[in-house]
């Protein structure tokens, strides 16, 4: 008899396992799961303000038991991709501790004199000086790399600017295309599979974003699972031409089968 193989798991973290900082009902059973079946998975976030460290206290908060080496987050991922494209480089950074960190831990040298790229990420408080300065720089010659291409983001009082809105005005004003690291560049599920040590043909994406996390999971060859917690719907998912492995109500759909996820019944 051939031993079962085990599925490693990348689940994006807002939508799926919280949802305006709470639990979604099944979350804690499902990691509880993996952990206990010795399954290998990542927690995945396209947000780069926040260090792996300042997730894991956020997630805690929830009620979730997440180690900081399982959070992957597009500001890791970024420095990473900077990392293997240009060692030792340096970088003038629009963002917050866990985009500086990252690029710190990478080796990079932040600067705004000469620097060999404009990174932008997300922040609280965009400062006009700073895209200034960013635009003059890309007009001099910096190459523009954004951390990931998300218009807008949550907040108690509304929706808040983010990465990709102020990378279209930095595009407007000096012509050149950002490259975007995060979802859904199928490179933040490369390098998160990197990370884990893990194949393409037995790992899962799961996500409530067909825009992003499904998208980007099946660029990148992973089986896909859209949870309905989040913003798709079943009816705004089949307006896609690309469809996920499976489809379920909730992260609490996949409790007591996450050894074989896509078995019948």
């Amino acid at each position: 008899m051939t031993e079962l193989q085990q599925w490693n798991y990348l689940t994006d973290m807002d939508g799926v396992l919280v949802h305006e900082e709470h639990l979604v009902p099944g979350a804690d059973e499902f990691l509880s799961e993996l952990k206990s079946n010795g399954a290998r998975f990542l927690v995945l976030t396209n947000n780069s303000i926040y260090t792996p460290r300042d997730l894991r206290a956020r997630l805690a908060r929830t009620g979730l038991d997440v180690p900081e080496e399982s959070i992957w987050t597009s500001a890791l991922a970024t420095a990473r991709f900077l990392r293997n494209q240009r060692p030792g480089g340096s970088a003038f950074v629009i963002g917050e501790a866990g985009l500086t960190t990252a690029l710190h831990e990478a080796g990079y040298v932040l600067t705004d004199v000469d620097p060999d790229y404009v990174v932008l990420g997300e922040t609280r408080t965009y400062s006009f000086t700073a895209i200034t300065r960013a635009i003059r720089l890309i007009e001099q010659g910096a190459r523009f790399i954004a951390t990931n291409p998300d218009p807008t983001g949550p907040s108690r009082e509304g929706v808040l600017p983010a990465t990709g809105s102020i990378a279209a005005l930095i595009e407007r004003a000096t012509g050149r295309s950002p490259y975007y690291v995060g979802k859904p560049n199928p490179l933040m599920m490369r390098s998160a599979l990197r990370a884990l040590g893990a194949h393409s043909e037995h790992t899962v994406m799961i996500g409530d974003r067909m825009d992003t996390d499904i998208h980007s999971g099946i660029e990148a060859g992973l089986h896909t699972v859209l949870v309905l917690s989040g913003i798709s719907t079943r009816e705004s998912a089949e307006r896609y031409p690309f469809r996920p492995t499976m489809v379920v109500d909730s992260i609490a759909d996949l409790v007591g089968r996450t050894a074989d996820p896509f078995r019948a019944g």
